[in-house]
């Protein structure tokens, strides 16, 4: 294929992507925002008014980042683990395959499916938050970044995900008992310094701790970890993920029967 083509093809992919989850938008964008707006008033208004301040900021203020990465993370992931395991079990994936496609344009039409909805509810999530408080950017450079890196990495986990799972109950696996833990100890309510020493330390070994911290930079100008460090561990993930998921793609395990 020309180049001319394979971006023909990366954009019908891209357009595919794109119309399925805005067909059904109240499934795929309407519950972060609604869920959101909960973590707001309970978190933010509620309990934040007895915390008081967290680094230097309000509690709300403080938050804010961590829950709109925690919408990036989740809605990346969701969109392509479901949408490929989708394409995998009506054997649609078998006709890409066997096209003149190139693999890495597949790849990239499912993973830039799940970047622009991740996008899409960052900025959802962004704008009800607000009404609850004020939103200062120390460096847009970085919150742009941020967001990329991270909804490219969790695009990929959820494409890998994907091409292993062998039901649809298998798809909420990851989210449910890695994600989601991983989310709630990765510093989105709390600073790593209320934290033992021990605890701490242990925390570091948590890759949403570097995502969290280094968007909340981006935001506030303050983290809890090394800024150039964490876009080290997600920048590295994110291309470990990507060349196995090509990996997975050539070989064809799991995806032709």
């Amino acid at each position: 294929m020309s180049y001319a083509e394979q971006f023909v093809a990366l954009m019908t992919l891209l357009r595919k992507e794109v119309r399925r989850f805005l067909r059904i938008w109240p499934q795929t964008l309407l519950p972060s925002a609604i869920t959101m707006s909960l973590y707001f008033v309970i978190f933010g208004s509620l309990i934040g008014a007895r915390i008081g301040e967290m680094g230097g900021f309000d509690y709300m203020e403080f938050v804010v980042p961590g829950l709109i990465m925690m919408a990036i993370v989740t809605n990346s992931y969701a969109n392509v683990v479901s949408s490929f395991f989708g394409s995998k079990f009506n054997h649609s994936i078998e006709e890409l395959l066997v096209s003149p496609t190139p693999n890495y344009i597949i790849l990239l039409g499912f993973i830039l499916g799940g970047i622009t909805r991740g996008l899409l509810v960052a900025f959802i999530v962004t704008c009800v938050s607000m009404f609850f408080t004020r939103l200062p950017i120390y460096s847009v450079g970085i919150v742009i970044g941020v967001v990329i890196f991270t909804s490219t990495l969790f695009a990929l986990a959820g494409f890998i995900n994907g091409v292993f799972a062998n039901n649809f109950d298998d798809i909420s696996i990851v989210p449910t008992f890695v994600l989601t833990p991983l989310t709630y100890l990765g510093g989105v309510f709390y600073s790593l310094d209320m934290l033992s020493d021990f605890w701490a330390g242990v925390s570091q070994l948590n890759p949403l701790v570097y995502v969290v911290n280094a968007f909340r930079y981006g935001v506030l100008g303050v983290s809890d970890v090394s800024v150039g460090f964490a876009f080290l561990m997600i920048g590295g993930f994110t291309v470990i993920a990507f060349f196995y998921s090509l990996h997975l793609l050539n070989s064809g395990k799991r995806l032709r029967q």
